[in-house]
């Protein structure tokens, strides 16, 4: 009789390697706050909720992850930014809504237990949330051999924000004759990367091209501008009547969002500068030419493709 036991690290989970990972978590989720009432290796996070300077506190959800550009990220070693478009994109979401961002929770899930890489997102997540004025109080991370090749990783988080009702933005405050008020991106951010991908499988020479002083692929790996700061001492005034974060949509598809269903939004197009990144994708995937000299350059003096 064969008396062969199965064990656990056998089909690829070693126990000890997961729990050594959460130990390099620790100084990563460190934090001030003191609304975070438990730590590292409790079953769940605990977050007191007590707002007295909220009237009529409202709790605002979403979760987000970072499409497509993450298999970028990883295949060209910008694993922080990534996080930190994730973060950023998630962020944005609620800040339309007048919300103030507080805690978030991620899940990395990933094919094989990689501990450096495993800390530094979790690091870089943490980060990012800092910067934001909120605090990764937690995740998962869940390890699937069989399921995800062995490098394989997928990203995803969710957030909890705060808003007073009466201050809530949802656009049904838009009255006709209200101004829009474009503000900038600072580049792709994190929507279209299934086509920025199919047109560097298509036209790899695109790697060698410039945008500006900076090379194609550091400038699409930017991170997600995150626009909560700059927009957060306008949060709770009067004349602020929508907010829209332009993502997968484009400017038509997230403006009718927030519009009340008798009005409409006219938008100059010619008021809008276009990034010459853009420019510089849109010429690449239409014209379909190959050989372009590395040289090349989009938003200096020249624009031959344009």
């Amino acid at each position: 009789m064969r008396n062969d036991k199965l064990t656990y690290a056998q089909t690829g989970i070693n126990i000890d390697d997961t729990d050594a990972v959460k130990q390099n978590m620790a100084n990563s989720l460190k934090t001030n706050d003191g609304r975070v009432l438990n730590s590292l290796g409790a079953f769940a996070s605990l977050y007191d909720f007590k707002f007295p300077e909220y009237e009529h506190p409202v709790l605002v959800l979403k979760t987000e992850e970072p499409g497509s550009k993450q298999k970028l990220s990883f295949q060209y070693g910008r694993l922080r930014s990534i996080c930190y478009d994730m973060i950023n994109h998630l962020i944005n979401d609620i800040v339309v809504m007048g919300a103030k961002p507080l805690a978030v929770q991620d899940a990395i899930i990933c094919g094989a237990v990689d501990k450096k890489t495993i800390s530094e997102i979790v690091d870089a997540i943490s980060a990012a949330c800092k910067e934001q004025d909120c605090t990764l109080t937690g995740g998962e991370t869940s390890i699937q051999p069989g399921v995800l090749d062995k490098n394989s990783f997928i990203l995803t988080s969710s957030i909890v924000g705060i808003v007073d009702k009466s201050k809530i933005i949802d656009g049904s405050a838009i009255r006709k004759g209200d101004a829009i008020v474009a503000v900038a991106s600072n580049g792709v951010h994190t929507n279209g990367y299934t086509l920025i991908r199919a047109i560097i499988d298509n036209h790899p020479e695109i790697l060698d091209m410039s945008v500006g002083d900076e090379s194609f692929l550091d400038t699409i790996m930017i991170p997600h501008l995150c626009y909560y700061k700059p927009l957060k001492g306008l949060l709770g005034k009067d004349g602020l009547h929508g907010m829209a974060h332009i993502t997968g949509g484009g400017i038509e598809g997230n403006l009718n969002r927030i519009l009340p269903e008798h009005l409409t939004a006219a938008v100059d197009l010619s008021r809008i500068d276009v990034l010459p990144v853009f420019r510089m994708i849109r010429n690449i995937w239409k014209r379909g030419r190959t050989g372009y000299a590395a040289h090349v350059q989009y938003g200096g003096r020249t624009d031959p493709c344009y």
